[in-house]
């Protein structure tokens, strides 16, 4: 029987089409070196508010959202050290007197009409940087983890005691990435091409004896 340390690997390391979670799943993910000091994360989600949650924020309880984007280099002889890590946060509330929803991160304000616009915007970003806290090896392995979730933990006691599974919205996604897809640029240009093994010649044949 496996063990539930491979059990989770194999959950982890399922497609991104399987990761999904009610009406909400992670559509697209892509890490990218940026300069020589940070690497771009650019993803994609659709994004469905479970019920639950739908109905407390209509009754004015707010609501808030996470992003994490962590890069670790593998090791097998000590614990995997982290090359960058990011967070993004997101307060979500309904304004019943204008009908709007109202979106404040990192200080910035946003009010949109529709629910469907507000979880659009954390739904997706294209150009997220993550500053490098060392420079990637071409030879060593990395692993991208990215997790997109309503932080319940944030919520009033009373409405986390009546939470159920169909309450949650957690998007993960754990990617194993070669160490050459993290190099700049000039340095990816100038690593060497791959050795190809040529087939042996053909050995040459005696011709007939001479005369």
């Amino acid at each position: 029987m496996p063990s539930r340390r491979a059990l989770l690997a194999a959950v982890l390391l399922l497609p991104l089409a399987v990761l999904a979670q009610g009406g909400s799943a992670l559509q697209d993910l892509r890490l990218t070196r940026a300069d020589e000091q940070r690497l771009r994360l650019d993803y994609s989600a659709k994004l469905e508010l479970p019920r639950v949650a739908d109905e407390a924020l209509h009754k004015g309880v707010p609501l808030y959202f996470s992003a994490l984007a962590e890069v670790q280099r593998m090791r097998w002889y000590w614990r995997d050290a982290t090359v960058a890590r990011s967070t993004r946060s997101w307060r979500l509330t309904y304004q019943p007197l204008t009908r709007q929803y109202r979106l404040s991160t990192g200080g910035l304000h946003q009010s949109v009409e529709t629910l469907a616009e507000a979880l659009a915007r954390m739904a997706r970003a294209s150009g997220w940087l993550l500053d490098l806290r060392e420079e990637p090896a071409g030879d060593a392995r990395y692993e991208l983890r990215f997790r997109l979730w309503l932080d319940v933990s944030q919520l009033p006691g009373p409405l986390q005691i009546g939470l159920g599974p169909g309450a949650l919205l957690d998007l993960q996604q754990l990617r194993e990435l070669p160490g050459s897809d993290l190099l700049p640029h000039a340095a990816r240009d100038a690593q060497p091409p791959a050795i190809r093994e040529l087939a042996p010649a053909p050995t040459p044949q005696p011709g007939p004896p001479r005369e």
